[in-house]
């Protein structure tokens, strides 16, 4: 069997067109915008902010957002000439089944299931702890064993649940509910940070850099939560430090990640040669400016030691007297964090949607609702995992998964574009990442390094997720697949594009 066989692009247009597998085209580059910024603005801001900067950079977890922001900027080009190039639903996936081959997809689309999936749930575990920190200043408090760190995190349940329903019902629905969310957390956002300049303490800034302080040698786990690069390299493992600069850099990737699922919305975008480059790298822009004016502030308004890792925003505030701030601040949190878990879960479904019509999974989780056009079975199937995950699984072990499994995605897109441009060259591509093959190098090998800076229990739950993943391949993907099969969606159109009959995608429909 060929591992590497690729999947043309001529045919993987084509198959957009089939009406069992047809999305509703619905979507411009405001609503792509409006998307990119709902999934990325949230956790970075309202949880992983505080908890980073107390645990690992300090006040230099301003440098931290800026370094994950250079590596999301160069992934990013090469997601927007890929979208441009390939305007089909799966984002990386898509993009290394046309470049890299079929071994390459399935993983690379196995690890942006682990994205999306956890993604989702570490987002909807976050908005359940700024639920309890907003009722709790309403005066209500929620059973211990119900809410946020309990037997069960009741309120994340039922949040991606009611969320699978909308995305079950549509995307320009699901779109309308995140544009109005979206605006509510802009509004906070930009509230904390002209509220927050206020009370600043250029004191707190000193020293910038925290003094490297290394793990505890006693610590039984020291060896595994320090980062893959320092077991390696025998250092002895630390905190803070310009090692904890880079250590604050990949986990804060994870507030980045959402850029990426714009794509996966390819097939629902009007124009996607020009809308998506412009979604992808529009949010990306938009967001970076907020997270690091934002992380200034808090860091300046709280030592950095003395930060709330559940609710770093909010808790600030509380520390000044500003208690009506604070309450503002988690009501805001609560509408924000809903859109990431919304957004994860569109990405999470149409990426299961592509696999699923290529045959690398069964071809009947495809199939879309025949009034709402949406994939539902597999919606379901998401929100159902998603729920589980979110309400039973342990507070704070997901975050690094999700951000090893999205920099590997990146890595492999970036080294695709490469591959692409030279078997490739004649497509027509409304996108060009610049300097390329150089741009596109230097992303994969930052992310490379970003992942590196991960730890090594991390490493080694990913090895275990890459081994399931292979062995479903070779149990099930690598013989059902339709490139195996040689099972063709539209035989008709596939030939016109393929003799240059017809060039336009938008021709298909």
């Amino acid at each position: 069997m060929n591992l590497l066989r690729t999947k043309s692009i001529e045919q993987s247009i084509a198959d957009t067109d089939e009406p069992e597998y047809q999305l509703k085209r619905s979507l411009g580059a405001l609503d792509l915008t409006v998307f990119g910024v709902g999934v990325v603005i949230g956790a970075g801001i309202f949880t992983l902010t505080g908890r980073a900067a107390h645990n690992v950079a300090g006040p230099a977890i301003v440098i931290s957002f800026v370094i994950a922001a250079v590596a999301c900027a160069l992934a990013a080009m090469c997601y927007a000439e890929f979208a441009s190039t390939v305007p089909v639903s799966g984002s990386a996936y898509t993009f290394s089944y046309a470049a890299l081959g079929e071994v390459f997809a399935w993983i690379i689309g196995w690890d942006l299931i682990l994205e999306l999936f956890l993604g989702a749930s570490v987002v909807a575990q976050g908005w359940s702890a700024y639920l309890g920190v907003f009722l709790g200043k309403l005066g209500i408090e929620l059973p211990a064993a119900i809410s946020y760190g309990g037997v069960i995190d009741l309120p994340a349940v039922l949040l991606v649940l009611i969320l699978g329903v909308l995305v079950a019902v549509g995307i320009k629905e699901s779109l309308r509910v995140n544009l109005a969310l979206v605006a509510v957390k802009l509004f906070i956002v930009l509230f904390v940070i002209v509220a927050g300049i206020g009370f600043i303490n250029p004191a707190n800034y000193v020293p910038f850099v925290p003094e490297s302080i290394p793990t505890p040698a006693s610590d039984p786990n020291a060896w595994a939560t320090q980062p893959l690069l320092q077991f390696f390299t025998g250092a002895v493992p630390a905190t803070f430090g310009v090692g904890g600069i880079l250590a604050g850099a990949a986990l804060v990737f994870f507030a980045y990640i959402g850029f990426d699922v714009v794509a996966t919305t390819a097939e629902e975008t009007r124009n996607p040669q020009r809308n998506l480059p412009i979604g992808i790298i529009a949010s990306l822009v938009i967001c970076t400016i907020l997270y690091c004016a934002v992380a200034l502030v808090v860091t300046g308004m709280v030592p950095y030691d003395q930060l709330d890792p559940k609710a770093a925003l909010a808790n600030a505030f509380v520390q000044h007297g500003q208690t009506w701030a604070a309450t503002l601040i988690s009501a805001g949190a609560v509408a924000g964090l809903t859109t990431v878990v919304l957004t994860l879960m569109i990405g999470a479904t149409r990426l299961i949607f592509a696999m699923s019509r290529d045959a690398l999974l069964p071809m009947g989780l495809a199939k879309v609702h025949p009034t709402f056009r949406t994939p539902w079975l597999i919606t379901a199937i998401v929100t159902g995992a998603v729920a589980v995950v979110a309400g039973f699984t342990p507070v704070g072990v997901l975050e690094e998964m999700v951000n090893i499994g999205t920099l590997s995605a990146f890595v492999l897109v970036s080294i695709g574009v490469v591959v692409l441009r030279r078997k490739r060259p004649e497509l027509p591509r409304a996108f060009r990442v610049p300097w390329s093959p150089v741009l596109p190098i230097a992303s994969a090998v930052i992310c490379g390094y970003l992942m590196l800076n991960l730890s090594v229990e991390t490493w080694l739950r990913f090895l275990i997720w890459l081994v399931i993943g292979f062995a479903i391949y070779f149990a099930y993907s690598m013989r059902n697949s339709r490139l195996a099969t040689g099972v063709a969606i539209r035989p008709d159109l596939l030939d016109a594009m393929e003799h240059g009959r017809l060039h336009d995608p938008d021709d298909l429909r």
